[in-house]
């Protein structure tokens, strides 16, 4: 079970200097803002750890599956979490809603924390962290962000058989593109293919929804 212990809250530490964001303030009592940028705020702002607890709960297992998804072990990618969660705690006065959602947000702090790891121990970058993270809707924070199961049924529904069983299998299913190619018989250049064309689709479909 994923756990976190924070460091203790420093004695007669200077506050740190916090840039300005931009865009008028964000309040936590919006009810335009998503519950995930309502803890991050309440992390950001008045460092609750209640919040954070709630951050964790929420992301950890979901920075899990798609750490495991680039070639890391169950341990390998517990510790990541660790370390991204703790990154985001402590870089928490960095988050700015006005530029990016707390979903992209977390998921880019672990994707250079992999691309780190990848470049100290001289491994090559998996494909999936070597392509730039705006050219393609990146799975884990489209699946990530969805919380009403009902919704991402609904448009998973909408996508063609063959691109819906590929991104289930993928993202819901955890199984690499390799080891789906060895289930399917499919090419990897088929495999990505798909989940590509079919997390484009969904992108639309589970943003009509919430509008």
């Amino acid at each position: 079970m994923l756990t976190l212990t924070l460091d203790p809250p420093p004695t007669r530490r200077p506050a740190p200097k916090v840039r300005r964001f931009e865009g008028k303030p964000v309040s936590q009592k919006d009810p335009e803002i998503s519950q995930e940028t309502r803890w991050m705020l309440a992390v950001r702002d008045t460092r609750d750890r209640d919040a954070f607890g709630a951050l964790f709960d929420h992301f950890a297992p979901r920075l899990k599956g798609f750490i495991m998804r680039t070639g890391s072990s169950a341990h390998n990618a517990e510790e990541i979490v660790q370390d991204v969660m703790l990154t985001v705690w402590r870089k928490a006065h960095m988050f700015d809603p006005h530029r990016a959602q707390v979903s992209a947000w977390v998921y880019q702090i672990a994707r250079n924390r992999q691309i780190d790891i990848a470049r100290k121990y001289n491994r090559p970058i998996p494909d999936e962290l070597a392509e730039d993270p705006g050219s393609e809707p990146d799975a884990s924070q489209i699946l990530a962000v969805e919380q009403e199961t009902g919704k991402l049924k609904q448009a998973l529904s909408t996508l063609k058989p063959e691109q819906r069983e590929i991104i289930e299998k993928a993202y819901l299913g955890e199984l690499t593109h390799q080891e789906i190619s060895d289930q399917t018989g499919l090419p990897l250049g088929t495999i990505k293919s798909r989940i590509r064309l079919g997390l484009d689709r969904l992108r639309h479909e589970l943003k009509a929804m919430r509008q």
